[in-house]
C-alpha cells in the first residue's frame, strides 16, 4: 500500500520541525533577557514569541487546506511546492522578526503566508463547486 497523503506529511513533519525551532529561539532569548515568564514588553523576546505565535495561528488553516486539496486527488504536484514555499516563508518570517523594525524576510513570510492561505482556500472552493 501506497503512502496516503505524501504532501500532508511531509508538510506536518516540516512544520513541527519549524515550530521546535521557533521554541528554541524564544528560549534562547528568555534566557539571554532572563525573562522566566511572561514577556518582554515588546522587545526581542516579545518578536520571537510572536513570530512562533503567528505560526501556530496560520499552520493548521494550511496544514488542513492541504489535506483537504490532497484528498480530492487535485493538488499534484504544484500542491507540494505551494507547501514548500509555506515553510520557507514562515522561515523568513521567524529570522524576519528579529528586527525593531520591519524586515524584507519578514515582509517576504507574511506575503507568502496570505498568498498561500488565499490561494489554498480558492481552490478548495473550486474543487467544492465542481469546477476543478
Amino acid at each position: 500500500m501506497g503512502i496516503i497523503l505524501p504532501v500532508t506529511l511531509t508538510a506536518a513533519a516540516a512544520a513541527a520541525i519549524i515550530n521546535i525551532w521557533l521554541s528554541l529561539r524564544v528560549g534562547q532569548m528568555r534566557q539571554a533577557t532572563k525573562t522566566v515568564h511572561g514577556d518582554d514588553a515588546g522587545g526581542p523576546l516579545t518578536r520571537r514569541m510572536r513570530a512562533q505565535l503567528n505560526f501556530v495561528e496560520n499552520t493548521p488553516f494550511v496544514l488542513v487546506l492541504i489535506a483537504a486539496i490532497e484528498l480530492s486527488g487535485r493538488g499534484n504536484p504544484w500542491l507540494a511546492w505551494v507547501a514548500g514555499l509555506y515553510m520557507l516563508g514562515r522561515v523568513a518570517h521567524g529570522f524576519g522578526m528579529d528586527a525593531e523594525t520591519g524586515t524584507k524576510p519578514r515582509m517576504v513570510g507574511v506575503l507568502i503566508t496570505m498568498l498561500a492561505l488565499l490561494g489554498l482556500a480558492a481552490v478548495a472552493v473550486l474543487i467544492a463547486m465542481g469546477v476543478m
